[in-house]
């Protein structure tokens, strides 16, 4: 059977003219492991949008479409153009799972959730011609899982393509958290084996690794089991942890010796209240001074995240200029910022939807960049403009070294302005390296700026 994956892709990462570094970073990971879930005899085709084209005139038995929800509407489109020609379409994902209602319009089949249990089952039903409509994810286990199908990604367009995760799902109930609305039906973690975790390491060539888990640390025993036996791997690898989970013990030195050189940290705020309504527990009453110290003694960077528009923002500019003005005093290396968006699913947009307070439910303006809900203090133009602008002053030149200069060793210092100016500075460059399928030489520098 000839089986079509698809990733579609935001307008944006398919522009001629320019083409962001943060659409070639990873590769769609999630298909990979749905294409190991399919029998050795069929003929499988991953494409990804955001790196190549999709040639909508090719005849598979079955096209397998992931959506998140700033890509919905073209998902829809490429179905629907499928669909027209008689070919089967079977739609998942994150937005597929919580607008059901919506997505099943452009769908012969609906996978909701993880499909670990449910996709083979539907290609089961599927090859005798007995599909249902509808499949959710049933008691998933991850135990026997087969190792993603990596040969069937095109890594050269990737700069990360060593990514993978030892866990699914999260086990904090943040309000807004897009990722929470994909476990609504039941568990919402899960974990491999230590084993199969390893064998998926060893897969991988090259000393670079991403850990795309919502959070490494969930599972501290299995996070120690890994980091212990990855010691003398000479990895070197990134990934996300909570702020709480830092000063708990001491699994954050295991990391380092094992290779954790950048920290992916979801601050969101600095204003305790803030963090309440967020139901950011992992935060609340953390000390923040401590956690970046640490980090900071150890030789971890740390990418911090920060989320504007909750409703205890009460001011205009000053949130913006106050948050940026923290990140850079505190040595934060890069800001990943977002302006509150009420994701389908989440409490959040439960609530803002009983209250009336969406503006817009066209899914292209739900990127974080646009502020999609009425906000008691601060307008829309306000809002994007202070978005905007602390993106702005937190990579100016003059910041970049003021933060780098806050480190106490010289070796953070270096990799904090190497790291940082090389992000946000040359974005010209990366186009051009994009453009010219270059990303897999600057592998090495990337590595060096790490160690």
């Amino acid at each position: 059977m000839k089986i079509k994956f698809i990733l579609p892709a935001l307008e944006e990462a398919k522009s001629p003219f320019w083409r962001p570094i943060k659409y070639s970073l990873f590769p769609p990971l999630g298909l990979a492991v749905l294409a190991s879930l399919c029998s050795e005899s069929d003929d499988i085709q991953i494409v990804d949008e955001h790196v190549e084209e999709v040639d909508l005139e090719d005849n598979p038995d079955l096209v397998c479409i992931e959506t998140y929800i700033t890509n919905a509407y073209r998902a829809y489109e490429i179905a629907d153009s499928y669909r027209s020609r008689g070919i089967k379409v079977a739609i998942g994902g994150l937005h597929a799972t919580s607008m059901p209602e919506e997505a099943k319009k452009h769908a012969d089949v609906l996978l909701l959730g993880l499909g670990e249990k449910s996709f083979p089952k539907f290609l089961e039903d599927f090859r005798k011609g007995e599909e249902l409509s509808i499949y959710e994810q049933g008691d998933v286990s991850l135990d026997f899982s087969p190792l993603p199908r990596r040969d069937l990604l095109k890594n050269e367009k990737y700069l990360v393509p060593n990514s993978m995760v030892f866990s699914r799902g999260c086990p904090n109930k943040c309000s807004f958290c897009y990722v929470s609305s994909f476990y609504k039906r039941g568990k919402s973690f899960f974990a491999y084996n230590v084993d199969r975790i390893l064998e998926e390491i060893d897969s991988m060539p090259g000393k670079h690794l991403y850990f795309l888990d919502d959070n490494i640390f969930a599972d501290k025993k299995l996070a120690r089991q890994i980091f212990k036996e990855m010691k003398g791997m000479n990895k070197v690898f990134q990934g996300a942890i909570t702020v709480d989970s830092i000063l708990q013990d001491d699994t954050i030195e295991l990391a380092y010796e094992a290779g954790f050189r950048s920290a992916f940290i979801g601050f969101e705020s600095i204003n305790k209240q803030s963090l309440i309504q967020a139901n950011k527990r992992s935060n609340i009453g953390q000390d923040y001074s401590k956690v970046i110290k640490t980090l900071d003694e150890l030789g971890i960077m740390i990418n911090g995240s920060f989320i504007f528009g909750l409703d205890n923002d009460t001011d205009t500019v000053d949130v913006f200029h106050r948050t940026t003005q923290w990140a850079v005093k505190n040595g934060i290396a890069t800001a990943t910022n977002h302006i509150l968006t009420p994701y389908p699913g989440t409490s959040l947009y439960d609530k803002m939807d009983k209250d009336n307070r969406i503006t817009s439910k066209n899914w292209k303006m739900y990127d974080t960049r646009h502020l999609v809900f009425n906000h008691p203090n601060i307008t829309k133009e306000e809002m994007e403009n202070g978005y905007k602008q602390a993106y702005k002053n937190f990579y100016k030149w003059s910041n970049i070294y003021k933060s780098s200069r806050e480190h106490e060793e010289i070796r953070m210092r270096l990799k904090h302005f190497t790291y940082a100016g090389s992000w946000k500075k040359f974005e010209p460059v990366w186009n051009f390296i994009i453009k010219n399928e270059l990303l897999s030489k600057t592998r090495g520098a990337l590595v060096k700026t790490l160690k």
